[in-house]
């Protein structure tokens, strides 16, 4: 199979032929860059072949998948990089050939603050791996950011004694590992085999003590989490769907399908709400319904 450049050089390496030769604007190229990036992306992903190899076919059948987790402003930006890339540089259009404009599907109203797991997966593939992994467990496990920094398994730092439904964790298999939550409370949370795997080959050799937002922690993997972690999500969710509802909503989509899961076992929704609040650590079952709204 034939190798190519990283989707970000392919992408660079098309605009640096069309910057000032065919966009003057440094800003335009720069967005343009970006979104070819998503599509080399693609391309990597399905087996298409480099960018350039992609036909107008290839193309629309993309954009047409894309408008699915994207606003029209972003769908339409990919839309036009690659317009401009098979007109000026791939000759895949004809001079006044255009790609059809495919709508986009209602963005997500804006009360949500959740993510679908396809919008996850999305912006898991524009983060480092250090970040990506951070995003996939903080999604798996319901965390905040800042517990993010304060995993450790369970084996070396038992959760704190608080009362506990049988249901707790039915139907969820995985590792238990916990996390210091607020106001200080140690809770147990659970992480699928493949995310441990993971984040046990980043263990750090000795805790290291990091701050975030004026407070001090012991970090025991290689792993991004607090501030820094949120600000990267939000930064990176802007650049795989167009808009981005903060890395708390990966908790809020913790709730939602938790509830789901519960329920179709057959608990009353009662019953569920109070299990996924011990799960995330609420101390009142009122306050995870702000999470299913």
């Amino acid at each position: 199979m034939a190798k190519f450049a990283a989707p970000a050089r392919q992408a660079a390496r098309v605009m640096q032929r069309l910057q000032g030769r065919v966009f003057p604007s440094v800003g335009t190229v720069r967005n343009y860059e970006q979104a070819l990036t998503r599509v080399a992306e693609y391309a990597r992903d399905q087996r298409l072949g480099g960018l350039r190899a992609l036909t107008p076919a290839q193309a629309v059948h993309y954009l047409e998948q894309r408008g699915q987790t994207v606003k029209q402003k972003t769908l339409d930006m990919e839309r036009q990089a690659l317009q401009a890339m098979m007109h000026h540089i791939t000759g895949q259009l004809a001079p006044g050939e255009r790609l059809p404009v495919i709508k986009a599907a209602p963005a997500p109203p804006l009360t949500g603050r959740t993510y679908t797991p396809i919008q996850v997966q999305l912006i898991a593939q524009t983060q480092t791996p250090r970040h990506a992994l951070a995003t996939h467990i903080a999604y798996h496990a319901g965390l905040r950011a800042h517990e993010l920094l304060t995993l450790q398994p369970f084996a070396e730092r038992p959760p704190d004694l608080r009362p506990a439904l049988s249901s707790k964790w039915a139907g969820r298999d995985g590792v238990p590992y916990t996390v210091i939550g607020k106001g200080g409370l140690i809770r147990e949370v659970r992480l699928p085999p493949h995310l441990a795997q993971a984040l046990e080959q980043r263990r750090l050799p000795e805790p290291q003590r990091l701050t975030d937002r004026g407070i001090h922690y012991q970090q025991h993997y290689d792993l991004a989490g607090g501030q820094r972690w949120s600000n990267a999500f939000s930064a990176a969710s802007q650049r795989a769907l167009g808009w981005s509802r903060g890395g708390h909503g990966l908790r809020h989509r913790y709730a939602q399908e938790r509830l789901d899961e519960l329920q179709r076992t057959g608990l009353s929704q009662e019953q569920a709400l109070e299990t996924v609040s011990q799960e995330m650590g609420h101390f009142r079952p009122d306050i995870t319904l702000v999470y299913l709204r």
